[in-house]
């Protein structure tokens, strides 16, 4: 009798119908690419008292807030040694490993240098001073291959904002610029070869001058064109930027992403720091004012431009955590915190709505 009602509960067991899995509430989007830059973040909460909240008042941490919104990709720039350790090697993948275990993707932008790289200075690490080209080529290809193999993100740069070259003197494109491409082949290289699965991206800062920069770089093995567009710097003539990318996405066959950009909810300030946006002449007038409203309606129309582009795949937002963290006496804090994705009481903006799906 005991073996025939086990025999019976095992049929039972084996016929009843499984429970459907139940989606998770809050389980990532990931169609497109709704990303911030985060780099400061840990310095930020390891040398000051800053806390973030969430918009109702909430303490809640940056990275939680940032997915519950919608976001899905941090970015996060890498020096090779920088002075302090942050955006080092091990600060990044100690973060890196944070961010993932919150169920969002992770962009690098490997700067190549010890500090920031841009269209104006792109220093050569002090350990690779001194070597031949040669040498800068295996030093850079190592290098990479060990972001690979150890903090595997899912988008990496092979430089930022390269308008003018990598790794000088070696990669000044008005000098080398055949060394240039080979440089950037040599990073792309290296990530192919230790994780094929991963999209890479040369990144151009601006519109003005980025078609002859993709058709120098073009050709090369990389999967995404990456553009920043800060209306200050850049103009205020959105249908120049819809514009290009179509045309770029067209001529080269490769997706686009806005890689950088911003907008101001205030004109105000909350420390001592020279801010760098601070005048109407920086604005989208009438239609963007600096206001809450304003920058979400901006980051929204940014979104909006990257849908219905046939080519592109997302945008990210850069500097949302840099409110004023020194303190309102500070002028050496925050140049960016009218341009944060939080107000001057470290609440979530409305601009936070914008990455939602």
């Amino acid at each position: 009798m005991y073996r025939y009602l086990v025999f019976v509960l095992f049929l039972a067991l084996a016929c009843s119908k499984p429970e459907p899995d139940q989606p998770d509430p809050f389980e990532v989007d990931f169609s497109l690419v709704r990303g911030a830059d985060l780099s400061q973040l840990p310095k930020i909460l390891e040398t000051s008292n800053a806390a973030y909240f969430n918009a109702e008042g909430e303490f809640e941490d940056l990275l939680t807030t940032f997915k519950l919104n919608g976001g899905n990709t941090v970015r996060l720039k890498l020096w090779h040694s920088p002075g302090n350790g942050y955006s080092g090697f091990e600060d990044v993948k100690a973060f890196a490993k944070e961010i993932e275990a919150e169920g969002l993707k992770v962009w690098l932008t490997v700067h190549y240098s010890d500090t920031w790289a841009d269209p104006g200075a792109q220093t050569t690490p002090a350990a690779w001073q001194g070597l031949s080209f040669e040498q800068v080529k295996d030093s850079m290809y190592a290098y990479t291959a060990r972001i690979m193999t150890e903090i595997h993100p899912e988008y990496i740069q092979i430089g930022n904002e390269n308008n003018s070259g990598i790794l000088y003197p070696h990669g000044k494109i008005s000098n080398n610029q055949v060394q240039f491409k080979e440089l950037l082949a040599t990073g792309l290289q290296a990530v192919r070869d230790n994780d094929p699965e991963a999209q890479t991206i040369i990144h151009f800062a601006g519109i003005s001058g980025s078609t002859w920069f993709y058709d120098i770089v073009g050709d090369l093995d990389f999967d995404l064109i990456g553009l920043s567009y800060y209306p200050f710097y850049h103009g205020k003539d959105l249908d120049l930027l819809v514009q290009t990318i179509d045309n770029l996405a067209t001529a080269h066959d490769k997706d686009v992403i806005i890689a950088e950009t911003a907008y101001p909810w205030t004109l105000d300030w909350n420390d001592w720091t020279n801010n760098i946006v601070g005048s109407d002449d920086d604005l989208i007038l009438p239609d963007y004012p600096a206001t809450p409203e304003g920058q979400k309606d901006f980051i929204n129309r940014i979104k909006q431009i990257v849908t219905d582009a046939n080519r592109g795949v997302g945008f990210c937002y850069w500097g949302a955590e840099l409110i004023a963290f020194d303190g309102a006496q500070s002028q050496d804090g925050s140049p960016w915190e009218n341009l944060a994705l939080y107000g001057f009481n470290n609440r979530a903006l409305p601009v936070m709505e914008a990455f939602e799906k």
